[in-house]
């Protein structure tokens, strides 16, 4: 598209903005073939979609999606609410490609009760409203087993799958089954059990899916005490055995708060790159919570936390048929529904609620994590190196990361080592040792110095890949002093973190940036216990070093000054005469004799040598 008929597009949509009215409604974005990619909901339509044709709109998806209309079409609706539906309805329907999009939890069963003459009751995977009415989706399998064996154990809805008719009972065509005789069904199919008591239990069991136990037992009660007064003692008897059952389930089950009859609650949890949301819901009815569900959401527009939700309640009430009056929310709501109110609990039950919300969300955005990076390990960390990219800004992805450590007793046997991650992982073979050559005495930052001039001048000198980031061991003077190095002498643009530990020696901070700043991470994120574990690896690595170096000054002798001895002849010789100094006073045979003519003459000749120089000084 040339910048002409760009230009001619952007005056074509600004027209179609102007001449909308302050009402509320739905707005659609159409692309250059004219199909739907974008649906919209707006308490002022003009107001709303002028936003969009803003020179000053920054966010980078926006600017995409505005870049690809061609067209602009809208609908005026009374209220608010209506406005969140219309606009529910046409995501369905168009699917828009630039829309948040429910992702959908087929994979959890339902509860069927089927609409046949004898109706069924089964669970299922696949939701077809011609065939009955559906309860669920159930997150938690086991529940959802709870739930239809409560129902088969009180009701004894029947199990068979034949088809059967008012005619067919009545011709008596159908034979009763195993079920009918190991006591699981009460026999519909032979007018055993009549259709208006098969009905009635159907009626009720309907009551316990929607979570309506306590008004259930209520009335079980009721009719189990009436028919004792009227000396019925075997209906009575068959009562007090459901409601038994009845009380014996809802005692299992989460109870919240009597006094809380009909409430939905809903919360968001984001993902640690705020791409996707996770929205938690959960109903309570009679006190007694019988839905929890959590919806994943996909950000495709960098919506807010509050757009995703306004988004997701009337879809989530809609398909689970909530028709609850007072919805508990995390956060103020600017959107208002006609038929219900939000509400932000500060205590008691209904915060109990809401934090029993959130920690549900929290931990299936846990779950899928998990479950992403066990089937693709790399996952995980890439999410590490993309989280420690967004935390400091940095233009690339941190794969290549460098960290330096020094190790020294009161300056001597000075050495530094230097670690190198890959992907978030240790990469053994790209480890390097220094000796510190330039500095005398303890000097933490020269030797910092020269070992980063040595290990950067020799990678640009060979052409060697550089560091996506180098991590000192250390706060803002190892960071002032690497950067001199770095930016000053070798003119690199390497960034630099630093990290500091508290006065027990703990690391407690993450600092980017000139001046140093503290970068917010939690203690006990992911990440932190990466960026920990490189910090101890260096250490690790220098002290190690350190002890093998002091370890060789401390067990030398003079037997390892002498060219062409080697460790053998070392250990034969120490074994032969047990010291040094019997070894200098030995003759040539005697040598000889422990580690032959040749060895034996350049370890006489050296001692001579040695006696010769004493003797002339």
């Amino acid at each position: 598209m040339t910048r002409e008929e760009n230009e001619k597009r952007l005056a074509h949509l600004r027209n179609i903005v102007l001449n909308m009215p302050e009402l509320p409604g739905s707005y659609q974005f159409y692309d250059d073939e004219h199909q739907i990619i974008y649906v919209g909901k707006a308490k002022k339509l003009k107001s709303r979609v002028s936003t969009y044709f803003h020179k000053e709109v920054d966010r980078y998806k926006t600017k995409v999606l505005v870049s690809k209309i061609h067209d602009i079409s809208y609908t005026v609706v009374k209220t608010e609410e209506d406005a969140l539906l219309l606009e529910n309805s046409l995501i369905k329907k168009y699917n828009p490609r630039y829309n948040v999009l429910l992702k959908d939890g087929k994979t959890y069963p339902s509860i069927c009760v089927t609409n046949e003459y004898f109706p069924r009751i089964f669970k299922t995977r696949t939701i077809n409203k011609k065939l009955g009415t559906y309860f669920g989706p159930f997150p938690h399998i086991g529940a959802m087993y709870n739930v239809l064996d409560l129902i088969n154990k009180i009701y004894k809805p029947r199990r068979c799958r034949q088809p059967i008719t008012k005619e067919g009972v009545e011709q008596k065509k159908y034979r009763p089954c195993l079920e009918y005789h190991i006591h699981n069904c009460d026999g519909c199919c032979i007018a055993k059990q009549s259709w208006e008591e098969y009905q009635e239990n159907i009626r009720q069991a309907k009551e316990i899916l929607k979570g309506n136990t306590r008004e259930l037992g209520q009335r079980l009660y009721e009719e189990m005490m009436k028919c004792a007064a009227e000396l019925r003692f075997e209906e009575a008897d068959r009562l007090k055995q459901r409601y038994l059952l009845l009380e014996d389930f809802v005692a299992k089950s989460e109870v919240v708060s009597h006094t809380i009859q009909d409430v939905d609650v809903f919360t968001i949890t984001d993902d640690d790159l705020r791409k996707n949301a996770f929205i938690n819901y959960i109903h309570v009815k009679n006190g007694t919570i019988n839905q929890s569900f959590t919806y994943e959401y996909k950000r495709k527009l960098d919506e807010t936390d509050e757009d995703l939700l306004t988004q997701a309640i009337p879809e989530i009430r809609e398909r689970f048929g909530s028709r609850a009056k007072e919805i508990i929310v995390p956060f103020e709501m600017e959107w208002k529904l006609k038929d219900a109110e939000f509400f932000i609990p500060q205590r008691g039950d209904k915060k109990h609620l809401l934090e029993l919300s959130e920690m549900n969300g929290k931990q299936y955005k846990f779950d899928r994590l998990k479950q992403a990076e066990k089937l693709n390990p790399e996952q995980k960390q890439t999410r590490l190196m993309k989280e420690l990219q967004l935390k400091l800004g940095l233009d690339k992805l941190p794969y290549h990361i460098e960290c330096f450590d020094n190790s020294n007793i009161s300056g001597t046997d000075a050495v530094a080592g230097c670690i190198v991650y890959k992907g978030m992982k240790p990469s053994r073979k790209d480890y390097r040792k220094y000796n510190i050559k330039t500095v005398v005495g303890p000097d933490d930052y020269a030797s910092m110095q020269e070992v980063v001039y040595r290990r950067y001048s020799r990678m640009v000198e060979e052409g060697t890949p550089l560091p996506d980031l180098i991590i000192t061991d250390g706060g803002k003077g190892q960071m002032d002093v690497v950067r001199e190095v770095v930016e000053g002498k070798l003119g690199l643009q390497i960034p630099i973190a630093g990290l500091a530990k508290d006065d027990r020696h703990r690391t407690n901070e993450l600092l980017y940036g000139w001046p140093p700043q503290v970068i917010g991470l939690k203690s006990d994120s992911e990440l932190f216990k990466v960026l920990t574990q490189i910090q101890d690896e260096v250490h690790r690595y220098a002290i190690t070093f350190h002890r093998d170096k002091r370890s060789k000054h401390a067990l030398h002798s003079e037997l390892d000054d002498i060219k062409g001895v080697g460790q053998k002849t070392k250990d034969a010789l120490l074994k032969a005469y047990k010291s040094v100094k019997n070894v200098k006073v030995a003759t040539l045979d005697e040598l000889a004799t422990t580690i032959g003519t040749s060895k034996a003459q350049i370890v006489f000749d050296y001692f001579q040598s040695q006696q010769d120089s004493q003797n002339k000084s």
